[in-house]
């Protein structure tokens, strides 16, 4: 298990490091879209694709480290009301209820990736695929970030990341 808390540390960080990217990238495309827009009176109409590519890739690519924080909307109110057992058990049973929808959320996307292949981006000669991989891609990343966290739960750092979270948010 120590090496799967390893590499689940390294995609999360690698997955918090392309969310941050691809933020920047809409971040200062929109800006340019807004420069050439109203200081010029041109707009660029590749840009707004562009920026709109970005931020979906920057969602899903992000979705792993806020599992990885504990910033997801969770049950931790009521599994503190629990007795510590049944409230892990909780913890579990959501992660797994989360793998669950990433797994399908995977699939659907890597489905619709192959569907649109062929089609291309408006203003852009690019396959729209491209911006459908995020899901696939962001579901796999999601899915080891909360295999380790149930992990983490195992392991009995379950309570400890629930006091972190409270000094923390």
């Amino acid at each position: 298990m120590h090496y799967f808390l390893k590499f689940e540390d390294l995609t999360t960080g690698l997955a918090m490091r392309f969310a941050i990217g691809f933020l920047v990238i809409a971040t200062a495309l929109a800006l340019f879209q807004v420069i050439t827009r109203f200081a010029f009176g041109h707009p660029s109409i590749w840009s707004e694709v562009i920026t709109r590519s970005a931020m979906i890739w920057s969602i899903f690519m992000g979705v792993a480290p806020a599992f990885r924080q504990g910033s997801m909307i969770s049950v931790e109110v009521v599994q503190r009301l629990l007795p510590p057992k049944l409230g892990l058990a909780l913890y579990l049973l959501a992660n797994v209820l989360s793998i669950i929808f990433f797994a399908v959320l995977f699939w659907q996307g890597w489905s619709m990736t192959l569907l649109v292949f062929g089609q291309k981006l408006a203003a852009l000669e690019i396959s729209i695929a491209y911006v459908y991989a995020a899901l696939p891609v962001g579901s796999v990343f999601a899915i080891l970030a909360i295999a380790g966290c149930m992990v983490r739960g195992v392991q009995g750092d379950w309570e400890q990341s629930i006091k972190d979270q409270e000094v923390t948010g």
